[in-house]
């Protein structure tokens, strides 16, 4: 049987208790969530759904081909022109996720002959364009500036480092000018995802590039999500006008794939210029994480302090954290479960994502879900 190699397979995630399944929610949960990326509390706002409503019925239900044919919209356009000038970049490019966005940019300018330098703790998406790129990935120890200078002295030619602004499973920030500057001593380029930074980090939510004063560097280049402050869907590069020409041109993930739905643009760019307008957003997610964060440990859990909106508190096993976020489930509390595969075996943990408009007692609530529920 050709694929009688997938049951067995299936069988050991069976008995390692490691099988993953869907869990539709229904429009109305009851459930407090903390387990979305919805930082800024945008995805529901009236004028987020109604501009992607909007855009739906003026662009249609799709894009209906790639960018490069009839993808591209006025939407599209003026979402990339905004999205640049707020976070400080001289252009940007939105693709159909932040997943292609940042295969995109790994990609595109990882040739034949260079290399990349890859934090360990990076996400599945930056992994995965290290291992499509032509280029030679050099993985190095997480957020250690010292360990990139050392991989980069050791080769010549084109090179550049990846890593994330803020790491998803433990919500710490990269350190972000420090590694700007051993880069441009060896004069590689430095490519960051701020999916989690974007809207949460910097003056307004302007992102960790920003906060850092990378932004609009001609040696940096930053991807973002559209899916989680913004309350939508997509992803985007930004960069000097060059970098973005060059993706353009040489990103398959761009090329080749269907633009971004109209109503996804239309959404972002209603969520951004909330996002404009009210900047004391960002600083409210902040002051959630490290609020939850406050209220767990004082109650004896570990958990990793905050430098954005992720509050991630470390459970004793797979089986364990698992159970654990069953059990918060049950008492009407979604929190994220982070174990193998997702994560390395021993790391295992909650991941809590702090958003702008929880209030107070639903903060308390939330903590006192989990002290009860710890294994």
């Amino acid at each position: 049987m050709a694929f009688g190699w997938i049951d067995e397979q299936a069988r050991a995630r069976r008995r390692a208790g490691l099988v993953r399944t869907l869990r539709p929610r229904p429009a109305d949960s009851p459930l407090l969530d903390l387990a979305g990326n919805d930082y800024l509390g945008l995805a529901r706002h009236p004028a987020v759904t109604g501009a992607a409503a909007d855009a739906a019925r003026v662009w249609g239900g799709g894009a209906t081909g790639s960018r490069l044919v009839t993808g591209t919209t006025e939407l599209h356009t003026e979402l990339e022109t905004e999205l640049a000038a707020f976070c400080g970049f001289e252009a940007a490019l939105v693709f159909s996720s932040g997943y292609a966005a940042n295969l995109a940019a790994v990609t595109a300018l990882a040739p034949h002959g260079s290399l990349i330098v890859s934090d360990a703790g990076n996400h599945a998406s930056l992994i995965d364009g290290c291992r499509l790129a032509r280029g030679t990935t050099q993985v190095v120890a997480h957020a250690d500036p010292e360990a990139v200078r050392k991989a980069l002295g050791t080769h010549e030619g084109p090179a550049v480092a990846v890593s994330d602004t803020v790491f998803s499973v433990d919500g710490d920030a990269a350190p972000l000018a420090e590694l700007a500057a051993v880069c441009r001593e060896h004069g590689a380029g430095l490519v960051v995802d701020d999916a989690h930074g974007l809207g949460v980090l910097g003056d307004g939510g302007r992102g960790a590039p920003h906060a850092a004063g990378l932004a609009g560097a001609d040696d940096v280049v930053a991807t973002v999500t559209l899916s989680k402050s913004l309350g939508s869907q997509g992803g985007a590069v930004l960069g000097p006008a060059g970098v973005i020409d060059h993706l353009l041109n040489a990103a398959r993930t761009f090329i080749f794939d269907t633009g971004l739905a109209p109503a996804a643009a239309g959404a972002a760019l209603a969520a951004l210029r909330l996002l404009r307008g009210e900047p004391e957003r960002a600083a409210g997610a902040r002051a959630v994480a490290a609020e939850l964060h406050a209220r767990l440990t004082d109650a004896g859990l570990t958990a990793v302090r905050p430098d954005a909106a992720v509050v991630s508190v470390c459970a004793p096993s797979p089986e364990a954290a698992v159970a654990w976020a069953a059990d918060c489930r049950a008492a009407g509390l979604a929190v994220g479960c982070f174990r193998p595969p997702s994560v390395p075996d021993g790391i295992s943990r909650l991941r809590l994502t702090a958003r702008a408009d929880l209030t107070g007692a639903q903060i308390a609530h939330a903590a006192r879900v989990i002290v009860d529920a710890r294994p």
